[in-house]
């Protein structure tokens, strides 16, 4: 009977082998990113088109100084994972433009030389770069009259109440467009933008440098990056250029705390169980009952506002390989036992 056994034994290795092998699908995602405002120019967009490794004005070359190249080719991941709306409680004063993320400190220096776009009082079209779309809401702010761009954004320089919002905008080209009626000011101010997800407590968030009329002391006009230049850079940057998924980001020594006694999403995620355990709970629920893997797929889109496709194509293939070699397992022990 020994001999009869030896199958059955390698399709239980071949159970538990193939099992982690396919759930890694679930897990192994790299960090995706979302965009940055275009229109008006945000600051991590004008420095990511002058060149991560050799900026042209003097506002970006201390940009990049700061944060590193690195930051400008992660140009579209100024963002927060768990802002969950509360902005002004998890980002610091003198700190908004990076969304309290010490990886993009440089956005922060206060000057009055950033590249700034054109602005004026009136309609006007906003665009919004978006690598990764997902629903939710977007949120522009003008500073007060007598903002000082000398001096570190606090959130008591923006107006109390945005002079836009919109939800689920129309997407154009790959960017979000919206129109949104811009207050008379004059001389140098700035746009801040927030972009809150629906389908995620993740938030996104630019400074824009605008000027109304005339500068007296004039800087230099922001462009955006080209699409060429987008493409260009993609082999350089750490974070995804599309798809969806992994939009956690790890602590960063400079970043808020939660609030007190709120979970993390990694901490609120269950251990996966182990691989042979997965095959026999799959093995026993049958076709009908969601298995563990189905609720995993669940799970992350609704964490990441994901595809619809990505996790269960993932979460399939887990299902398919972990059932296939359960079955295996059992007709060998059938065979091993006749």
């Amino acid at each position: 009977m020994t001999p009869r056994r030896k199958p059955a034994t390698v399709a239980a290795a071949v159970a538990l082998g193939i099992a982690p092998l396919a759930l890694t699908g679930l897990t192994a995602s790299p960090a995706m990113a979302h965009g940055t405002m275009t229109d008006p120019v945000s600051r991590v967009s004008a420095c990511y088109a002058e060149g991560p490794e050799s900026p042209d004005s003097a506002a970006c070359k201390a940009a990049v100084a700061a944060s590193g190249p690195q930051a400008f080719y992660d140009w579209n991941e100024v963002n927060i994972a768990n802002a969950a709306g509360k902005h002004k409680q998890v980002i610091p004063d003198g700190k908004l433009c990076s969304a309290g993320r010490d990886k993009y400190k440089g956005l922060d220096l206060p000057r009055g030389d950033w590249p700034s776009s054109k602005l004026a009082a009136g309609k006007h079209t906003f665009r919004y770069k978006a690598t990764a779309p997902h629903k939710g809401s977007f949120e522009l702010y003008l500073t007060k009259d007598g903002y000082d761009p000398s001096k570190p954004l606090k959130w008591s320089d923006l107006e109390a109440k945005p002079f836009a919002k919109v939800t689920n905008p129309r997407l154009e080209s790959g960017a979000y467009v919206f129109d949104g009626t811009v207050p008379a000011k004059s001389g140098r101010h700035l746009v801040y933008s927030v972009w809150q997800r629906s389908d995620s407590p993740e938030a996104f968030y630019t400074c824009s440098d605008v000027v109304f009329g005339k500068e007296s002391a004039p800087a230099p006009t922001a462009s955006a990056p080209s699409e060429a230049q987008i493409e260009d850079g993609q082999d350089k940057s750490t974070v995804g250029h599309g798809g969806h998924g992994g939009d956690d980001h790890p602590a960063e020594p400079s970043a808020p705390a939660s609030p007190e006694g709120a979970a993390s999403p990694a901490a609120a995620e269950p251990a996966p169980a182990p691989a042979a355990e997965q095959a026999d709970t799959l093995q026993a629920q049958g076709a009908g009952t969601p298995s563990p893997v189905a609720a995993a797929a669940d799970e992350n889109l609704a964490e990441t506002g994901g595809s619809t496709s990505t996790p269960y194509l993932a979460a399939g293939g887990a299902a398919v390989l972990a059932v296939g070699a359960a079955v295996l397992f059992a007709t060998t022990r059938r065979r091993a036992t006749r």
